[in-house]
């Protein structure tokens, strides 16, 4: 350590420092003060679960109004569910939940964030069974509300299906990549203040663009909470290995991408 001559007041210089639950503008305008540390895991790992579990019910509902009277407006559906969900995560990022606990709303991302050195590796698994079971009460609360209905075709709970031209490998590429790409988005927005700012619109658009794009083909999950609960009541759990897999490897290919690159946030 080294000594000033003169007891002046040590003033903290800016720079990219990533609270380890920011995902979200979770900086001066949070709750708890630009200067205060996260709050109590547990507290944070409820905020994941009931914002999981919020929007796989709505995601549900979504399908079973927008699909469920009509199996011909299924056409359709992708791009509208993109719109619904990208609107969905942006809005729970930002809010008072999603700001305390960084409103992930995907284990692969908390994966990814903690490769990135943003996350504590020891809340991984806590906030990913937080997710999981908030997916699975969301999709259960549905079908409570809406009845049998979601458990029909075209509905099915909204367990995403891939093109049946699409073979295991290539889902577990697709969904590997989206979230390798998403996980390098995200090391160069959590890298400023600005980046962090803009974040949820971010994550938004892209989640909009890949469910509205690769819905059609590989299902467009990207999170294996999104797929989770669905593919547990629907009975589609044969494939739900690759949507669980696939993001996890790309969380992880993308954070060594961004450590090769120069963007991952150095170890301390």
């Amino acid at each position: 350590m080294t000594l000033t001559p003169a007891p002046e007041p040590v003033v903290p210089r800016p720079g990219p420092e990533i609270r380890p639950t920011a995902v979200g503008p979770r900086s001066p305008e949070s709750p708890h003060g630009p200067d205060a540390g996260p709050a109590p895991l547990l507290p944070r790992a409820v905020c994941e679960a009931a914002l999981t579990g919020l929007l796989l019910f709505l995601i549900v509902t979504a399908v079973r109004w927008l699909v469920g009277p009509d199996p011909g407006a299924a056409a359709a559906r992708p791009a509208l569910l993109g719109a619904v969900v990208g609107t969905l995560l942006a809005l729970f990022m930002m809010s008072p939940p999603g700001r305390c606990s960084g409103g992930h709303l995907n284990p692969a991302v908390t994966l990814a964030l903690w490769r990135l050195r943003a996350f504590p590796g020891r809340e991984v698994v806590p906030y990913a069974v937080a997710q999981l079971t908030g997916s699975v009460f969301g999709v259960w609360c549905a079908a409570l509300v809406w009845g049998p209905v979601t458990a029909r075709p075209p509905v099915r709970h909204a367990s995403v299906r891939a093109d049946p031209a699409w073979g295991d490998t290539a889902v577990l590429a697709a969904e590997a990549g989206i979230l390798a790409g998403s996980t390098l988005m995200l090391a160069v927005l959590l890298a400023s203040p600005g980046g962090r700012r803009v974040l949820p619109y971010a994550v938004g658009l892209t989640t909009a663009l890949v469910i509205g794009v690769l819905g059609p083909l590989s299902g467009g999950s990207a999170n294996p909470a999104r797929q989770f609960g669905p593919a547990l009541l629907a009975g589609d759990t044969g494939r739900l290995w690759v949507y669980v897999l696939g993001p996890a490897v790309g969380a992880l290919l993308g954070a060594w991408l961004a450590g090769r690159t120069g963007l991952r946030r150095p170890a301390r």
